[in-house]
């Protein structure tokens, strides 16, 4: 039987990645950072899109940040896997940070990792439905028995399953296929599944006219949206809360370059130095204000979500335990990146149902 350390190594490798399994990087005279995406380019390349804390990587603000520190270093991994496989990253102490869905850290964490989350990137973003052109299935109730796609044990998931029990089903109700992003696509294109849940590269196959999407959850229930977030390992937080304050200050300048309307379309070319279409961003995009999806800010309704998510995974059978969320998010890194840069109360704050909390600027 292959062990953790084995599966993780073949992992990597498939994502064109080496990562060393020594020591953690707080232990040597140079501290080596080690940051995870989960989500990988198209064809392997190395960026992340529609996030702050993706145009945090390719403008380089950490490197500008850490200037000061030449005793830093910054290495970044792109998972193909997604959240799993940065779930056994972290097990294995080969990362620091990650980036990272809801569903997964909720999964690493009921898992034990060690683990706080520290600011969101990639916060109250949709999914969407997609069929090929012509399908005679018009909505969600319309997949019963049907070849879906949804990929297993990422943010993606749940929200999926979300979807499923708001129109009457459940995920034993259809033939589920787990499928990766490049799977589902060409899974699409030759009609070998009868839809998809994914998200925005979905676009690009309408943009071909090879599928539509009949479904989004943007402008439905704001329970099914997804969040993603800045995760660290305890250990290094604990270790380096110098380091770790930076790391957030310049997650947060990014956040506020990519909050402003003026720069949104810069936003979707940064975005697409994956590979996947800018104008794929620009719908996922579309109708949403920038300083929506784009807010650094882990308030009440992000955490009030995951505390629902939580006890949904269990209930739909995706958990067998139950996972205690408090002591889990850790606002003070955040706090002090907003008040160093004047940015308090510059992004909406939610309470817990989902209202504006504060005024905003």
């Amino acid at each position: 039987m292959i062990g953790k350390r084995a599966l993780l190594r073949h992992l990597l490798a498939g994502a064109g990645l080496l990562i060393a399994a020594a020591s953690p990087g707080w232990a040597a005279d140079t501290i080596t950072v080690r940051i995870g995406f989960a989500s990988v380019g198209s064809d392997n390349r190395q960026f992340s899109g529609s996030s702050s804390a993706g145009v945090a990587h390719s403008e380089h603000y950490l490197d500008r940040e850490l200037s000061d520190r030449p005793d830093v270093r910054i290495e970044w991994y792109f998972f193909k896997g997604a959240g799993p496989a940065v779930n056994e990253a972290f097990a294995n102490n080969q990362l620091d940070f990650a980036i990272q869905g809801d569903l997964p850290e909720i999964i690493g964490r009921a898992n034990g990792l060690k683990t706080k989350i520290l600011l969101a990137s990639g916060a109250h973003a949709p999914i969407y439905l997609a069929v090929p052109v012509g399908s005679p299935v018009r909505k969600v109730a319309d997949l019963r028995g049907k070849k879906v796609s949804i990929f297993r044990g990422t943010n993606n998931h749940l929200a999926a399953v979300k979807v499923l029990a708001g129109n009457g089903l459940q995920e034993k109700d259809v033939q589920v296929i787990n499928m990766d992003t490049a799977t589902t696509n060409a899974a699409l294109t030759s009609k070998d599944i009868d839809a998809a849940f994914g998200n925005f590269p979905l676009a690009g196959l309408v943009e071909k006219n090879i599928a539509e999407i009949i479904y989004t959850t943007k402008g439905d229930n704001p329970a099914y949206e997804r969040h993603s977030t800045l995760i660290g390992q305890d250990a290094f937080i604990k270790a380096h809360p110098d380091v770790t304050q930076k790391i957030v200050s310049a997650i947060v300048k990014a956040a506020r370059w990519s909050s402003d309307e003026a720069n949104r379309e810069a936003f979707f070319e940064f975005s697409a130095r994956t590979g996947f279409p800018a104008s794929g961003y620009r719908f996922d995009f579309s109708n949403q204000e920038l300083k929506y999806r784009n807010t650094p800010i882990v308030d009440a309704s992000i955490i009030e979500s995951y505390r629902v998510q939580a006890k949904q995974a269990k209930e739909f059978g995706l958990l067998r335990r139950d996972v205690d969320i408090d002591g889990w998010f850790d606002r003070s890194f955040l706090n002090a990146a907003l008040k160093e840069q004047g940015l308090v109360g510059y992004w909406q704050e939610y309470d817990a149902s989902g209202k504006p909390l504060t005024a905003g600027q």
